[in-house]
C-alpha cells in the first residue's frame, strides 16, 4: 500500500516539474528562472538547499551516536552558510547580474581562475549529489519492503529527478521546492507529535538526551578538542558559499532585497527544522532501546526509517516518506543542475564552443545534466561512505580553493589574479598533502588548507604583480608561430 502512495507522489512531482518547464525559453530562464522568483519561493528553494538526505538520515544518525557536538557541520555550519551568504554575498553578487559563480571568477580575475574554480566546484558536487541518489535507493528499498534493491532504486530515483530537471531547470527546481517544503514541514511536524507520545513526551526525550550527554555542544578539553570542532563547522559554513546551487538560488530572486531576505529566512527555517529528524531518531532509542540500540551500532542511518515503518500508522508513513522524498528530490535536482550549468557556461562556451547561440547553449545544458546524472549514479553505486560523510567531504575542496578568492575579491580591492592563483595552489596543495601523508587528528587538513589559501592570497596580491607584466609583454610581443 505504501509504495503506491509513493508512486502517486512521484508522478505528481514529475508533473509539476514538467509544467514548470513551459516557462523555460532561454538559458537564463533555465539557470536562474529569469530572475523572477518572489520571496516565498526563494525562501523555499534556499531552505531546500540543505534539507535533503543528509538532514533526514545523515544528521539524525550522527546525532544519536555523537550528540550535538557531532553535527556542528550540519545543521549549525550549514544554516550559518545560508545566513552569511544572504547578508554578505547575495547583495554584491546579485548586482553583477551573472549566470554562474564561475562567471564571477572570470570577471574579477581571469579565465584561468574561472577554469580552475569551475573544475573544483564541479568535483565537489559528486559527493553531495551521490548522497541524494544513495538515499533515493534506500527509500525505494524500504517502501517496497525490500522488493526493490537499493541499487535498482538508485537507478529509478536518478531517472525521475532527471526527467523534470533536464526540461525545467531552475523553474522546475523552484516550484517543486515550494511544494516540497510544504510537505516536509507538515509531514515532519505530524510525525514528531505522534512519535513524542510513544516516547513519553518531548520533555522526557529532552531530559534523557541531556542525561546521556547528547545535548553537549561545545567540546570538552583544550586545543586538541577545539581545533577539529572549529574545522568541522567552518567546512560547511564557508566551504558551501562558493557553490553554484547556492549562487543560483540567491540570484533567481526578483530583486536584491528578495535575494537577501530569502537567503536569511531560508537559513533560519532550515536550522529550526533540522532538529526534528534528530528528535525523532533519538525518540526511537527510548521507544525500543534494544532494537534501535543495535541498529545504531550497525547502521545508524536506518534508525529513523525503521522507526516510522514499524512504530507509526500508515498515514504517518505516507507523510514521512513523502517528506523524505521531497527533501531528497529537491536537493538532488538543484545539485544536478548546478555543475551541469557551470560546465556548459564556464568551460564549453568560453573554452570550446565560443560561438554557441543561446538555444544551442540551452540544449547543451540539458545534455550535460543527463551526462552528469549518469556520472553521479556511477559514483554513488561505488561509494562506501555514509550519507553524512559524502556531504561533509564535498565542501572541503571549495573551502580550500574557492572561498578565499570569492570573499577577498568582493571585499579587498588589492586582490588580483596572482593572489587568487597562489591562494588556490597553496590551499589545494596543503589540503591534499595533509590528507595523503599527515591526516592529523588535531588539525583538520581542510582547515590548514584554508589558512594557507588566505596566506597565498595576501602574499600573491601584495607582491609585485609578475603575471600582469608577463601578459602585457606577451601582448606586445606575440609568438611568431
Amino acid at each position: 500500500m505504501l509504495i503506491w502512495f509513493v508512486v502517486l507522489y512521484l508522478l505528481f512531482s514529475v508533473g509539476v516539474g514538467l509544467y514548470a518547464s513551459r516557462r523555460v525559453h532561454n538559458s537564463r530562464d533555465y539557470v536562474v528562472a529569469g530572475r523572477n522568483l518572489p520571496l516565498p519561493i526563494v525562501t523555499a528553494t534556499v531552505f531546500a538547499t540543505w534539507f535533503g538526505a543528509e538532514t533526514v538520515l545523515g544528521i539524525s544518525a550522527t546525532f544519536v551516536k555523537e550528540g550535538l557536538s557531532g553535527v556542528v557541520a550540519d545543521p549549525f555550519g550549514a544554516s550559518m552558510c545560508l545566513i552569511i551568504a544572504g547578508l554578505f554575498f547575495a547583495p554584491l553578487l546579485y548586482r553583477m547580474n551573472l549566470l554562474t559563480i564561475g562567471d564571477y571568477y572570470r570577471a574579477r580575475y581571469s579565465r584561468e581562475v574561472e577554469l580552475i574554480m569551475t573544475i573544483c566546484i564541479m568535483i565537489s558536487y559528486l559527493g553531495w549529489v551521490s548522497a541524494q541518489v544513495t538515499a533515493l535507493g534506500l527509500v525505494f528499498n524500504m517502501v517496497s519492503g525490500g522488493t526493490i534493491e537499493q541499487s535498482t532504486g538508485m537507478y529509478i530515483g536518478t531517472v525521475i529527478v532527471l526527467s523534470y530537471t533536464m526540461f525545467g531547470g531552475m523553474w522546475s527546481v523552484a516550484l517543486l521546492d515550494f511544494v516540497q517544503m510544504t510537505v516536509i514541514m507538515a509531514g515532519m511536524l505530524l510525525i514528531a507529535v505522534l512519535v513524542s507520545d510513544d516516547a513519553g513526551g518531548v520533555g522526557n526525550v529532552m531530559n534523557h538526551a541531556q542525561a546521556a550527554g547528547k545535548l553537549q555542544f561545545f567540546p570538552q578539553g583544550g586545543y586538541a578538542a577545539w581545533i577539529p570542532f572549529i574545522g568541522a563547522g567552518i567546512t560547511m559554513m564557508l566551504g558551501s558559499i562558493p557553490q553554484q546551487d547556492v549562487f543560483q538560488r540567491m540570484t533567481s530572486a526578483k530583486d536584491e532585497k528578495t535575494a537577501v531576505r530569502g537567503s536569511v529566512s531560508g537559513g533560519v527555517l532550515y536550522f529550526a527544522f533540522a532538529f526534528v529528524p534528530m528528535f525523532l531518531a533519538y525518540s526511537a532509542t527510548l521507544i525500543d532501546p534494544k532494537v534501535f540500540g543495535d541498529m545504531i551500532e550497525s547502521d545508524a542511518q536506518m534508525v529513523l526509517p525503521n522507526l516510522i515503518l514499524h512504530h507509526t500508522p500508515l498515514v504517518a508513513q505516507v507523510f514521512f516518506f513523502g517528506a523524505l522524498l521531497s527533501a531528497i528530490m529537491s536537493t538532488a535536482s538543484a545539485t544536478l543542475l548546478a555543475p551541469s550549468v557551470m560546465f556548459t557556461e564556464n568551460i564549453l562556451k568560453h573554452f570550446a564552443l565560443e560561438h554557441m547561440s543561446d538555444q544551442q547553449m540551452l540544449r547543451t545544458m540539458r545534455i550535460i545534466v543527463v551526462t552528469f546524472g549518469g556520472l553521479v549514479l556511477w559514483f554513488a553505486l561505488h561509494s562506501e561512505a555514509s550519507i553524512f560523510k559524502m556531504v561533509e567531504n564535498a565542501y572541503k575542496i571549495t573551502l580550500v580553493a574557492a572561498f578565499v578568492p570569492l570573499a577577498f575579491g568582493l571585499y579587498w580591492k588589492r586582490a588580483n589574479t596572482q593572489g587568487a592563483l597562489l591562494s588556490i595552489v597553496l590551499g589545494l596543495a596543503t589540503w591534499l598533502l595533509m590528507e595523503a601523508f599527515e591526516p592529523s587528528k588535531i588539525w583538520p587538513p581542510q582547515l590548514a588548507g584554508l589558512l594557507m589559501s588566505v596566506s597565498g592570497m595576501l602574499l600573491g596580491s601584495l607582491l609585485p604583480n609578475k603575471m600582469d607584466k608577463y601578459r602585457a609583454t606577451h601582448r606586445q610581443h606575440p609568438s611568431s608561430t
